[in-house]
């Protein structure tokens, strides 16, 4: 999808909430199919600026738990095995050179061992290279510093460990299940305070109608209830 039509779409769904598009994904027929797993949560919340609010487009990321563990005779011979860990069964490098401009990492990975495969150094890397926030199923780790950076993240919990010895690449740019629910690449990501919804890219026009104008309609009613609190408006009811 080329970047006018990406643009063209998130400005269908600026200021939309997650509850909106849920609602909207309702009544096209996709009820209770198209949202994560409540147990994926943001990382942190933004009260004042709403920073941890992110839309995207996905890009999606698979990676397995490991069958093998780094048995090492040395600090040295250790330090060499995690390096070749990082370059060759986990890395990086072959899909970060892939982001564009507005993709949203969907990064399967459910294990059962406490990894934190997404840091404070490698998320703001990725958002460097495009990415415009993450979601998962698995760990995030050097919470303080991401919470710090402002990083929409969303994710299963927190990790500690990580990658060498406990999961490897498995592909990118595939189907994955997040949160029981499929995302393929280029369907849209939406993620607020609320947690994560999915919506089919050739859903994302009649979605997108149907969430406007309950957006629009509950927008009003708060205006109109503040109005008479005699609450001063805010940016979130226009």
């Amino acid at each position: 999808m080329d970047i006018n039509k990406k643009e063209e779409i998130l400005e269908l769904y600026k200021g939309l909430r997650v509850t909106d598009v849920n609602d909207g994904l309702d009544a096209v027929g996709l009820q209770n199919i198209c949202i994560v797993d409540r147990a994926i949560r943001p990382l942190w919340r933004d009260t004042e600026n709403l920073k941890h609010i992110s839309i995207g487009f996905a890009f999606t990321i698979r990676y397995l738990p490991a069958n093998e563990a780094i048995h090492s005779t040395s600090i040295e011979d250790y330090l060499e095995k995690k390096v070749h860990w990082y370059n060759n069964l986990a890395p990086n490098n072959g899909w970060m050179q892939k982001l564009q401009k507005y993709d949203f990492l969907v990064m399967d990975c459910d294990t059962n061992t406490d990894v934190g495969f997404i840091g404070s150094e490698n998320s703001i890397n990725w958002m460097n290279h495009g990415a415009v926030g993450i979601v998962t199923n698995g760990g995030c780790r050097d919470t303080d510093e991401v919470i710090r950076q402002h990083l929409p993240i969303y994710s299963k919990y927190v990790g500690r460990g990580i990658r060498p010895g406990r999961i490897f690449l498995d592909g990118f740019g595939m189907n994955v299940n997040v949160g029981s629910v499929l995302f393929r690449p280029g369907d849209l990501v939406v993620a607020d305070g609320d947690g994560v919804v999915v919506v089919p890219i050739e859903k994302v026009y009649d979605v997108a109608k149907v969430a406007r104008m309950i957006a629009d309609e509950d927008k009003a009613k708060r205006r109109d209830h503040y109005a008479k609190a005699g609450y001063e408006a805010d940016s979130t009811m226009f």
